[in-house]
This record gives C-alpha cells, structure tokens and sequence, in this order.
C-alpha cells in the first residue's frame, strides 16, 4: 500500500487536502542507536507541522498508537524547529473499531487521529474491466506485508 500511495503521491496529496508538502517515504530515525522508518512523512505549509503517516495492512491495534507517539515525539525531538508547531500522527488502517480506538486514544496527549482505509470506490464501468479487483489488490498487499 505504502508503494502505492507514493507512486501516486500527486493524487494522495489532493486527497489530504491543501497544505501538504511531502517530505519522504520510509524515512530513517536514530533514536539512541536504534533505526526506526516512518512510512510516509509530511509537512503541513498552513499548520506549520510534520504529519507523520503509518499504514497499517491489518486491523486498528491499540499498540500502534504507541508506535505512533513514538514516532510524534522522535519527529519533535530530532527532526521539527522550534517554529515548528507539534507533529500530529495520522494512522490508517485496513479496518477500525471505534470503540478499542477511542479507548486506545482517550489518555494520549499527541494529536493522533484513526482513519481506516478505502481500497477502491465505484468505477465506471469502462474502467472496471481494466484494473484489479478489490480482492486482487488485497492479496497483493498481503503477499507485501
């Protein structure tokens, strides 16, 4: 998925919205010896901050919003100025359930927000034909992660 989107990072960034400048893919983090990636990482021109993205192939799990403040608190620690406002995470998931991310979210302090993911929308029928299916798509993301 991750490959995917930056190959097609034009039409990602107008689906974010107006603002977004994009920083990089997989970028490395040293955190006290230790290398971390990011899947994708962005600045936001208008809000003055980094927005780091995870994507998740899977289900929303309560630990991936510690991996994600994680990262929020690496991202302010070594990479934003101090002009810069906070970094706000967003993670992205194949399925989400509210409840276990509200509960996973209602005492973290990072602006993180849990978003799940739609592989495809309807298509006109010319076009139906010449892509992958849904179920297509899936496999081969599982056969990535």
């Amino acid at each position: 998925m991750e490959q995917a989107l930056t190959q097609h990072i034009t039409q990602f960034l107008l689906e974010l919205g107006a603002g977004f400048a994009y920083v990089g893919r997989q970028v490395e983090l040293n955190v006290g010896g230790d290398d971390f990636y990011l899947d994708l990482l962005f600045y936001h021109l208008k809000l003055r901050c980094y927005v780091v993205v995870e994507l998740k192939t899977g289900d929303f799990k309560p630990e991936h919003t510690g991996q994600l403040s994680f990262y929020l608190s690496a991202v302010d620690a070594r990479i934003k100025s101090e002009q810069d406002a906070p970094s706000i995470g967003l993670l992205l998931c194949k399925t989400r359930n509210k409840l276990v991310a509200e509960y996973a979210l209602r005492d973290n302090n990072k602006p993180i927000g849990v978003a799940q993911y739609q592989l495809a929308q309807a298509l006109p029928a010319d076009l139906e034909n010449q892509l992958p299916s849904i179920e297509q798509i899936e496999r081969e993301l599982e056969k990535e992660a």
